[in-house]
């Protein structure tokens, strides 16, 4: 039986080194050009006919246009909406990359702790800017709670750092520990199948079925909770409190 961890293996399709750097094409790349081409076609597809009564990919579009738009009104207020095409854009990227890592004899570049904490330190980096550009100096009272006795401050101020410090961590360990448990499931019950022959294999079949279903509903939710998260800490750095 193949391990269940092989399918995460990255691959070199096209080999290329640079300065003794490895800078191949791998399948992980693969996937992440046609999950923003798939977002590229979904929205164009969608936004092309404009009609005013809106057929089925122009009602998704608006539907995912709108979620959005509802995240970033709920979570950061007015001030958000110049952050909206970042946002949009960061859910749409993770929320198809974990559809197509859904594909049979695909990849789901999510798994990789690589991949998701480059999007939470992009995230991270972006935000501190966006408090420090509007806020300047003053953006450093984030780390001090309102209402503190001065004689705690200097206790409380570096555990506001760590927490603010681990963020891009927690949010790309959460991405990435669901998606790698989840597909590390149904590889291990596939893998019983075909070995318990006709009559015993119904029973993983069953459950690899059950759990595709589970994977489509974890596939959204952590594309939402990730986008869910980066509107809070938006919501820190433009009000900081």
């Amino acid at each position: 039986m193949a391990s269940p961890l092989h399918q995460f293996e990255i691959t070199p399709l096209i080999p290329l080194h640079i300065g003794g750097v490895d800078v191949s094409f791998t399948n992980s790349s693969l996937l992440m050009v046609l999950a923003v081409a798939a977002v590229a076609i979904f929205f164009i597809r969608g936004m092309s006919g404009r009609a005013l009564v809106p057929g089925r990919w122009q009602s998704i579009a608006e539907l995912t246009y709108d979620f959005v738009g509802g995240m970033i009104r709920e979570n950061v207020g007015h001030e958000g909406r110049k952050y909206f095409p970042f946002v949009l854009t960061l859910f749409s990227f993770i929320l198809f990359g974990n559809l197509l890592g859904l594909l049979p004899y695909s990849f789901t570049f999510t798994s990789h702790i690589v991949v998701t904490f480059a999007l939470a330190i992009t995230v991270f980096i972006g935000v501190t800017i966006v408090g420090i550009v509007l806020h300047g100096a003053h953006f450093f009272t984030l780390f001090v709670p309102s209402g503190v006795p001065k004689v705690m401050i200097p206790f409380l101020v570096p555990i506001e750092l760590i927490s603010y410090l681990s963020r891009p961590i927690s949010l790309s360990i959460r991405l990435f520990a669901n998606m790698m448990a989840g597909h590390t499931m149904m590889k291990v019950f596939a893998g019983f199948i075909i070995p318990l022959g006709f009559l015993g294999g119904w029973a993983p079949l069953a459950v690899d079925v059950a759990l595709t279903g589970f994977e489509f509903v974890v596939a959204f939710l952590q594309a939402y909770v990730f986008t869910l998260l980066t509107c809070l800490y938006l919501h820190d750095a433009v009000h900081l409190h």
